[in-house]
């Protein structure tokens, strides 16, 4: 290629410095390279004030600007003319010699092509690049472009080779000359092109950030130096793409946000006009748009130094309210980014608080799991970055519908209970912060799931008391843990060791099956052994066939079951456990299959029958920590709990590990212990070291002879003179554990029984809770002196007697400390005699049937058995619930419960409609736990149907999940046991309709057949069974039950066959549950799957000949009953109402009152939010209990308008809105004078005592009784007619009036208070919503969110479907905005409380 030869410049002469030749193309490279050279020190050693010499030098300046020059092959000829050239610009500045924009622009180029030179610091020519870029950036001899027109080419030109060459090989001169350059040609231009900034912004791409980043550190550098003259440039880039949309004005665009990211983090300022852009594309109709920019977003403000959330408040609120955005990874990237902003801003907690609690009940699954990880991960890495507020939205969660949510929630508690509880990192205040977790996390126990179940027990064996600890430190953790439970987690705890206990039975016995003779009767014997332990299993689907593959490995392997056996084994130690497993499981992987769900179920069950807290060395531990704390020298204090609470905790501790772990107890040194705390005073824990020795002393009287001779004067005096539960505990103690046990309680028995003295009635009690267990557990031996004893002192001197006067406080129940001793005597007197009985077991004597007709004395004059009116109301409702549960303890067993007559058997159903509410929930628990454990008849389960009636929500509540459980488990019995097919009469939970229905037939309330509120009754009794029976229309279920009422028309009533009105009566209760069958059915009408067999004990053979298909109500019932005409709204005590159409509900609006929910419940959480009705009801825990003459004061609150984010739901008062009532309402009870006192109890206004005392409503009989003896009834014949019975708990006599005219006064109250409330003025009226979802089969059925603060009081939450039956209360309007209710008495004299 020919290069133009070098011509003198404008024709002037060349002049060369000395000692330089002429510069010509005839010279060689070499040459060339050497002549320049000096040129080149030459204009180095020039400066700016040589006159002279730059006149002298300008031709050689201009010439050494030609074309020979800059386009020369060899590089270091270049360089060094660009060296020329750059001390020429330096010499001659301000002001080039070079007048040609083209050949300015030529030189630039030149020059900036010479800088890649810079790339090699290794090259030997590098000093010459450095001192070029050195002299370019001193003089910033560029800015001489700023004249040319295209002069944007040249310093894009600049920027990408300044870029592209930059180097960590690169010192900080370099950098900085760099930085110089290009800083002075940004500062001092007239703007930033689009290229030009695309040429620096290009460096922040992450893809070339990766590529180099000394070029990213570089531009990063560069911009923050020059922010205030590039950022406007830089918003109107931002304003093109974000605003504009015009993404061509630049090849960057798609990487705006990954641009703004990197500029934030250089400098904020760079984007003070780019950040109300973000807030518009917040609001952008894109999904995928907005996800990008909150992407973005999250990064700027969750920053470790980001203030931007302070500095741009609009637009952090904006970002806020994006948590709520319908687009489902939106909401999703927001909750992630809360993790990281609650760590690096503590300050931005508050302002996120709110929207996580809404983000925590996302329907989204993967939103609420994100929630608790973004919680969890900020509390794991210092506590206080996380309020309370934020870990009880993790609370809540452990009760979610989802597992994954749940597994989540539970595990990150279980994580920060162990960091900052158990190891203490953060001091006492954290460690109190999470002291609730470990009770929450028991309590998670009670839930259904086995899978909830498995992870606590998990969670109790790695984090609450980790089972490596050394034995000595476990059992401290354990002792202070059990020490610190509430009384919830407590019984949780226990109930975890029974299921573990019990598991390992069920091994233990599959195990003893193996070394048993194969046969069929073994074969089916095995495999409902391994049915019950699929059932403790998670998935029971899948654990039954790998627990089938199981058992043939354990038939197949004999060592495996040798390793077995030694697991459950009762001496097996932990240490030997832990071995056990490992054992097992590497018998059973294979490894060739890296996941094995084989081998994950054995895991699942080893690690549920493995001993890994509790063995003899354990037992050992406990036995010193508790001797410490009564010794004083524990850590008691420091631990949170008091001596006290440590020593009876720890027994009761013990005593739970008496019944698991017996064989673990046995050695001198612990049983001395429980010797030295048999003597304290704390009776407690008296009666927890009696049990353990009754639950662990099988070996005693053998091997510890010493144990024994101090022990038996010990159980002696507490069977004497102990504490009832201590004599109860001795008795059994001595039954147990000694041989000559006869002789024993023959030296209780005596003394005991020749002591007793009705004067007395205080020193009765211990002697006989004492009797009654000797004589329950060795009825032979004290027959004949027992029959003396019940007899002349139990019946005839104690029970028919009353000695001392009762108080007359007005009140139904009092608190034991206000009962009296003889009532409390006549109570034991009551299970002493059933003892009596139970131990006998047989009616040869007839003592039953004598015990059961004292019993329903009881009842029928209503616990005051002597009728003298000596005993006070509250003593009266003991005795009348010791004889309901007397009657209940006795049809457990079947000798007794075939004597048990229908109307015994009615008699003892009232008394869940008892007027006194401990009595009817007493009653009720106590009904539920013999039904749960299928001890007492089927016909029992029908008592439930009665709780209808009652007026608190928490009670209706309570029965029907009571129903609920009851049908779930003689079902799956059923299912488990395939013998339970020949019995399905007493098992089959639809078998409950006919004795339902022979109950409400025989149900006091129901007198006149015709009467639409006594039918509505009914029919709600029916519904609350039928609802629970007809949940599922399991084997065509509905029409099973359709096929048994129509049985029951074709037979007779066998209590009283003879009687039409009796019948009719049966009839009619059978056309309501028709009309409840039809009308919430839809799978009704087909056939049967079996023809029903009635109970011959309530109906006689039915009469195939005529079939009876009358309907026997009027037109008008059946009309009203199908419509479903809701009953008049009540403002108190309301229950559900009549549905109106199959699976409808009609929409009612009335007045909220009151809350299910605890006083410290969030009322917007779905807890709160979610009642079963919304009509108004006295809290359970609110009630003033069983007072006379009730007037309760309730606030009236609009219902609030529900948030837009969150389902609607019902709201409801919170229990701060809520004025507590004073007072009570009482089933069927009479509007009376106060009684004397009672004006204590009331707490009324003086100004409203005229009010209260207006209108006298006129007295109605009272819950129906039988009617006594003639001769009794002649007597209450004389007494005045027109006075008022005190409460309505008299007896019923067979007075003149006959029940039709009661009647008549009674409806004729209702309608009247019928007509008080249509008055009522419409204001009252609150808009209340409820959302009502339809199933396939038209049911009513919601779908209920786990919440952390579902309790007892909020299990109306679960009755979804049930109907009313309560009455109208009156209502006014008082002054303040109060509405004053007045509540009438219940139907027919059933007299209960709210």
């Amino acid at each position: 290629m020919a290069f133009p030869q070098p011509k003198p410049a404008d024709g002037k002469i060349i002049i060369y410095p000395p000692g330089v030749k002429e510069i010509t193309d005839k010279i060689s490279n070499d040459e060339l390279v050497k002549r320049l050279k000096m040129v080149v020190k030459t204009f180095m050693d020039m400066d700016q004030d040589s006159e002279d010499e730059k006149q002298q030098y300008l031709p050689l300046a201009l010439h050494l600007a030609s074309e020979f020059f800059l386009r020369n092959p060899n590089k270091d000829v270049r360089l060094l003319v660009a060296c020329c050239l750059a001390d020429i610009f330096r010499i001659y500045a301000p002001e080039a010699p070079y007048t040609s924009h083209d050949k300015l622009k030529d030189i630039f180029m030149f020059i900036t092509r010479q800088l890649k030179g810079l790339e090699d610091t290794k090259s030997p020519q590098f000093n010459r690049y450095f001192y070029l870029l050195e002299n370019l950036a001193w003089v910033k001899s560029y800015n001489i472009c700023f004249e040319l027109e295209d002069c944007n080419e040249i310093f894009i030109q600049l920027f990408r080779t300044l870029f592209s060459v930059i180097n960590n090989s690169h010192n900080q001169k370099v950098q900085m000359h760099m930085l110089d350059l290009m800083s002075s040609i940004i500062m001092e231009g007239d703007g930033v092109t689009q290229d030009l900034l695309d040429s620096i912004l290009i460096n922040l791409i992450p893809a070339h950030k990766n590529m180099n980043k000394q070029a990213h550190d570089l531009a990063k550098v560069l911009l923050k130096r020059t922010t205030q003259t590039i950022e406007p440039c830089i918003a109107s880039f931002f304003n093109q793409v974000l605003v504009l949309g015009k993404s061509s004005v630049s090849d960057l665009s798609e990487h705006v946000f990954d641009l703004i990211m990197e500029l934030f983090a250089i400098d904020p300022h760079l984007l003070l006009s780019v950040m109300p852009q973000l807030e518009f594309k917040l609001k952008s109709n894109d999904g995928e748009e907005r996800l990008a920019v909150v992407r973005l977003l999250a990064k700027l403000f969750g920053a470790k130094d980001s203030e931007l959330a302070t500095q741009n408040r609009p637009l952090w609120q904006c970002f806020l309210g994006r948590f709520n955005d319908i687009h489902v990874p939106v909401r999703l990237e927001c909750v992630k980014f809360a993790s990281h902003c609650l760590m690096n801003h503590p300050d931005l907690a508050k302002d996120l608080t709110d929207y996580l609690k809404v983000r925590s009940h996302d329907p989204e699954e993967a939103i609420r799991h994100d929630v608790i990880v973004t919680i969890i991960t900020a509390g794991k890495k210092d506590l206080s970055l996380v309020n309370d507020q934020l870990l009880g939205f993790v609370r809540e969660r452990t009760l979610d519908k989802r597992w994954r949510v749940r597994k989540e929630a539970m595990m990150g508690l279980a994580q920060l209970y162990k960091k900052y509880c158990l190891h203490a990192e953060a001091g006492k205040e954290a460690a109190q912060k999470v002291n609730w977790i470990k009770d929450k996390l028991l309590h998670i126990y009670y839930q259904n799931s086995i899978d909830d179940k498995l992870l606590v027990e998990k969670i109790f064996a790695q984090y609450l008391v980790p089972h490596n600890l050394e034995t000595e430190e476990r059992m401290k953790c354990l002792y202070y843990l059990y020490a610190s439970l509430d009384p919830n987690a407590v019984k949780a705890l226990n109930e975890m060791w029974k299921c573990q206990n019990m598991l390992r039975s069920h091994v233990r016995e599959l195990l003893d099956l193996h070394k048993q003779p194969a046969s069929e009767a073994n074969n089916t014997a095995m495999f409902a052994k391994l049915m019950a332990i699929a059932k403790n299993l998670p998935d029971p689907g899948k654990a039954q066939d790998f627990m089938k593959k199981f058992n043939q490995v354990l038939g197949d392997d004999e060592r495996l079951r040798t390793q077995l056996e030694l697991l459950i084994s009762p001496a097996c130690s932990c240490k030997q456990a832990e071995i056990c497993v490992r054992e097992i499981t590497r018998k059973l992987a294979n490894p060739k299959q890296p996941t094995n769900p084989f081998l994950e179920m054995v895991k699942f069950l080893l690690e549920r029958i493995a001993p890994v807290h509790i063995d003899s060395e354990a037992i050992s531990s406990l036995v010193k920590l508790m001797n410490k704390s009564i010794e004083g020298t524990a850590d008691d204090e420091e631990e949170g709990v008091t001596p006290d609470s440590a020593i009876r905790a720890g027994l009761e501790l013990l005593k739970v590990l008496s019944f698991t772990h017996p064989t673990s107890f046995h050695s001198s040194e612990t049983y001395e212990s429980l010797l030295q705390c048999l003597k304290m005073e704390d009776d407690k824990v008296a009666e927890a070291a009696i049990q353990i020795f009754r639950n662990t002393g099988h070996k005693i009287e053998t091997d510890l002879l010493q144990i024994r001779s101090t022990l038996i004067p010990i159980l002696h005096q507490k069977a004497k003179r102990g504490t009832p539960r201590q004599a109860k505990q001795a008795v059994h103690c001595i039954h147990a554990i000694f041989t000559n046990k006869e002789v024993q309680l023959a030296q209780i028995f005596e003394p005991l029984s020749k002591s007793l003295n009705a004067d007395t009635p205080e020193q009765l009690i211990t002697p006989l809770v004492s009797l009654g267990h000797i004589a329950m557990l060795a009825p032979d031996q004290f027959a004949s002196p027992m029959k003396s004893v019940v007899a002349n002192f139990i019946v005839k001197d104690l029970l028919m007697n009353d000695r001392f006067p009762g108080g007359k406080n007005g009140k139904l129940w009092t608190p034991n400390e206000e009962v009296s001793p003889e009532v409390f005597a006549k109570v034991q007197a009551i299970k002493l005699l059933v003892r009596w009985l139970l131990g006998m077991k047989n009616n040869q004597s007839k003592s039953a049937n004598s015990t059961l007709r004292l019993l329903s004395a009881m009842l029928v004059s209503e616990g005051d058995l002597t009728e003298q009116k000596k005993i006070s109301k509250s003593d009266m409702s003991r005795l009348r619930l010791a004889a309901g549960c007397a009657i209940l303890k006795l049809a457990q067993e079947p000798c007794y419960h075939e004597i048990i007559t229908p109307e015994q058997f009615q008699l003892c159903a009232l008394v869940i409609n008892d007027e006194c509410y401990q009595v009817r929930q007493i009653f009720a628990l106590k009904l539920h736990k013999a039904l749960g454990k299928l001890l007492l008849p089927l016909e029992y389960m029908a008592v439930f149907a009665l709780c209808a009636k009652d007026p608190v929500k928490e009670r209706r509540a309570h029965a029907r999940q009571c129903l609920l459980k009851n049908i779930s488990i003689r079902r799956e019995y059923i299912k488990q046991n395939p013998m339970a097919h020949e019995k399905l009469l007493s098992l089959l939970p639809e078998y409950v309709v006919p004795y339902t229905v022979h109950l409400l037939a025989h149900d006091p309330d129901f007198t006149k057949t015709q009467d639409i509120e006594q039918l509505r009754d009914i029919k709600e009794c029916l519904w609350f069974m039928l609802e629970v029976l007809m949940t599922k229309n399991e084997n065509n279920s509905h029409a099973f039950i359709r096929k048994m009422v129509e049985n029951i028309k074709q037979t007779k009533d066998a209590q009283a066959p003879d009687d039409g009105k009796m019948n009719e009566k049966l009839y009619i209760v059978c056309d309501v549950a028709l009309i409840v069958i039809t009308n919430k059915s839809t799978t009704y009408n087909l056939d049967s799957p079996k023809d029903p067999v009635l109970p011959t004990k309530f109906f006689t053979p039915p009469d195939k000949d005529s079939g009876n298909t009358k309907c026997y109500l009027s037109d008008e019932a059946k009309t009203l009953l199908l419509t479903g005409k809701p009953k008049p709204a009540t403002v108190l005590g309301a229950v559900n109402k009549p549905l109106s159409a199959a699976g409808r509900r009609p929409q009612d609006r009335t007045t909220e009152t009151g809350s299910n929910i605890s006083g410290n419940s969030d009322p917007s959480s779905p807890a709160a939010n979610r009642g079963r009705e919304p009509n108004s009801e006295v809290p359970e825990t609110e009630v003033s209990e069983n007072e006379e003459n009730p007037v309760i004061l309730l606030t009236v609150v609009p219902a609030k308008t529900e948030k837009k984010d969150e389902p609607v739901r019902n709201k409801e008062m919170s229990s701060e809105q809520s004025l507590p009532p004073q007072t009570s309402t009482e089933r069927g009870k009479k509007r009376t004078a106060p009684a004397a006192g009672s004006e204590n109890i009331q707490h009324i206004p003086e100004e409203r005592k005229s009010e209260e005392s207006a209108a006298p409503v006129p007295p109605k009989a009272r819950r129906g009784r039988p009617p006594k003896v003639v001769s009794e009834s002649n007597t209450a014949k004389n007494a005045d007619p027109n006075k008022t019975a005190g409460r309505g708990r008299k007896r019923v006599t067979a007075s003149q009036e006959g029940p039709a005219e009661a009647e008549t006064t009674n409806v004729k109250v209702s309608k009247q208070q019928e007509t008080n409330v249509k008055r009522a003025p419409a204001q009252r009226q609150m808009d209340l919503q409820r959302i009502q979802v339809l199933d396939s089969d038209g049911y009513s059925v919601m779908e209920l969110e786990s919440t952390p603060e579902s309790s007892a009081e909020e299990l109306d939450l679960f009755k979804s479907c049930e109907s009313s039956q309560n009455e109208v209360d009156n209502t006014k309007l008082a002054e303040g905005g109060f509405l004053k209710v007045r509540r009438k008495s219940m139907p027919k004299g059933r007299r209960q409380r709210l």
